[in-house]
């Protein structure tokens, strides 16, 4: 299937209707734009999170100074 989308003032473009319900792409989410070595574009899309929705995902076993880790993730 092939969709073309209008390039705009600003570079701007749309991301069509059919995609961004396949992939879930919401506002805020990032487009990562990848041309491969047989010279073709791939398009991704990623969620953007937060620290906040990283917390808990992880786990350590070591002790850790929570404070520390974001100044650190901030850096």
């Amino acid at each position: 299937m092939v969709i073309e989308t209008k390039v705009y003032k600003n570079n701007q473009t749309t991301i069509p209707e059919v995609y961004r319900k396949k992939y879930d792409v919401q506002p805020g989410d990032i487009v990562e734009w990848e041309e491969n070595d047989c010279g073709e574009i791939v398009v991704s899309f990623k969620k953007k999170f937060s620290f906040s929705d990283m917390i808990g995902v992880g786990t350590v076993k070591t002790s850790t100074n929570a404070v520390q880790l974001e100044k650190k993730l901030y850096e």
